[in-house]
């Protein structure tokens, strides 16, 4: 039976504050489990890469992309997953998937389907296997349409690029993003991926590169991200270009903007997220699928820079 305790003290502050505890209680009733669901194991196959969630040597939180084509994600048995792939060499979490506390986020665009597994990860011969502590489906809102359609073959070596700031086709980047992935993380329950979507513009960055804004919209109303975000303030980010293959990623510190009348400005907001960035890597073909936008969602509410 799921109780109040499903929820930390970061979320269920959040569910407080929003006034929807008994709406956040029905809906962990009947969406979360300590176990892989079979029709889990199954969308998992079918999967090209997922997102994982976790903290580097220096407890900094990312969202890296983990790619290896159809079938390289799968159930084992009803609490482990093994993923038979490994984060390219100097990404964030390249050596922090020994034994660690993640969370994994697939995505299926072309259906608007995705679940969030969160557990304990240990390195095998095989690859990644993660026992599973926390498994739930999220709703289709939002979810902008992608089909894959063909695979990217990069003219060299892949380049990585490391700094403190969002410069230049970087801020791009962010600027056209429909979808960018978020991680975060709880002292004792460890981290969690999920994504959020709107439309390009939805994120806006500072002159300088070093901040970034988005609107957070109605959702499930657990509030797993920003309860996490209440207890510690770790954020990481990681936008992908769909074109290229290339993977943004940041990480930060997070604050959650309450005050209604800077909310106001952001149409369909219901508070905004403020990102202070700590550090930035860019990778070329980090996944090496190139993806096309086929339906947009049409809930998305305008932009800000819309509306205006």
């Amino acid at each position: 039976m799921i109780t109040k305790q499903m929820f930390h003290e970061g979320e269920r502050e959040v569910q407080r504050r929003v006034g929807v505890e008994r709406v956040a209680s029905q809906v962990a009733r009947h969406n979360i489990t300590p176990w892989i669901p079979p029709e889990f194991g199954q969308f998992l196959a079918r999967q090209r890469f997922v997102v994982i969630a976790g903290a580097d040597g220096d407890q900094r939180v990312w969202a890296s992309p983990l790619a290896g084509g159809v079938g390289f994600a799968r159930a084992l048995d009803d609490h482990r997953v093994i993923l038979a792939a490994d984060p390219p060499a100097g990404d964030p979490l390249e050596a922090a998937l020994g034994h660690a506390r993640i969370g994994l986020l697939a995505i299926e665009f072309a259906t608007r389907l995705r679940i969030r597994l969160n557990g304990v990860a240990e390195r095998t011969p095989e690859g990644i296997v993660l026992t599973v502590e926390e498994a739930f489906g999220n709703c289709p809102k939002f979810i902008q349409r992608r089909l894959p359609t063909g695979r990217l073959e990069p003219a060299g070596g892949p380049r990585h690029k490391v700094g403190n700031a969002l410069h230049g086709h970087q801020v791009r980047i962010v600027a056209r993003a429909d979808t960018f992935f978020i991680a975060s993380a709880h002292p004792e329950r460890g981290a969690d991926a999920s994504h959020r979507d709107g439309r390009p513009g939805f994120v806006e960055v500072s002159a300088d590169g070093r901040e970034l804004v988005f609107p957070d919209y109605p959702g499930n109303r657990m509030f797993q991200t920003l309860g996490n975000l209440t207890v510690d303030p770790r954020a990481g980010l990681l936008f992908l270009d769909w074109e290229t293959g290339t993977a943004l990623q940041l990480t930060g510190g997070a604050e959650i903007v309450w005050d209604e009348g800077e909310v106001g400005a952001w149409p369909g907001a219901e508070r905004l997220v403020r990102i202070v960035i700590d550090a930035v890597h860019e990778r070329e073909h980090a996944i090496p699928t190139r993806w096309n936008l086929i339906e947009p969602s049409r809930l998305s509410p305008p932009t800000k820079s819309e509306r205006a």
